[in-house]
């Protein structure tokens, strides 16, 4: 009973992670599209020169008579040439589109982390105390004497993935999400309790 409760939070938590996600990131799709389109619309900017190189052997004459006979009211205009490039700059911009688009990094799911923890910690390690060894709490205080890493995110999810002493190890029942959230639960509880 214990261990379905344990799976259900789990599978709870790995459909709040993939909903997390919206409403704060664009997803691969149209973030895709969205740098595909302005790497299009910047090389649909990008103008041929209205001449072609001179051939090798070939005069610059021949150039000019071709720009007379292409474009006849342009006969005294000079090609100009361009500081920059239409195809750099589209390219620039789905570049910027990809890089802003990108989903950013994360924060923990707290809510989420609460979950985890009161189905699977809370038997232990309610209000911040531990049951079985009750020096070993999981308050501030504590988390820096005995944790082994200290008061961190990291060092706690090291302990909820692998356990230590009489602490079971969680890595095979929770995800790497999960874990994460539950971490970062207790060490954002760690100085309320």
């Amino acid at each position: 009973s214990s261990l379905r409760g344990a799976k259900r939070i789990s599978h709870v938590g790995a459909l709040r992670q993939s909903t997390r996600v919206r409403g704060r990131a664009m997803s691969p799709v149209p973030r895709a599209i969205l740098a595909a389109s302005a790497c299009l619309c910047g090389a649909q900017a990008f103008v041929a020169p209205a001449a072609p190189p001179a051939a090798a052997g070939g005069s610059s004459a021949d150039a000019a008579d071709f720009r007379i006979a292409s474009a006849p009211g342009l006969a005294a205009e000079q090609p100009s040439q361009a500081s920059w490039s239409p195809l750099a700059f589209g390219a620039a911009l789905g570049l910027l589109a990809a890089v802003v688009g990108g989903r950013p990094a994360l924060a923990a799911d707290l809510e989420n982390g609460e979950t985890v923890f009161q189905g699977n910690c809370a038997a232990c390690h309610a209000g911040g105390n531990n049951s079985i060894v009750p020096e070993k709490k999981i308050k501030k205080a504590e988390l820096e004497k005995y944790l082994t890493g200290g008061y961190k995110v990291e060092a706690i999810q090291y302990q909820v993935t692998n356990g230590k002493n009489s602490m079971p190890a969680f890595g095979d029942k929770l995800g790497p999400d999960d874990i994460e959230d539950v971490a970062t639960y207790v060490y954002n509880q760690a100085d309320k309790w």
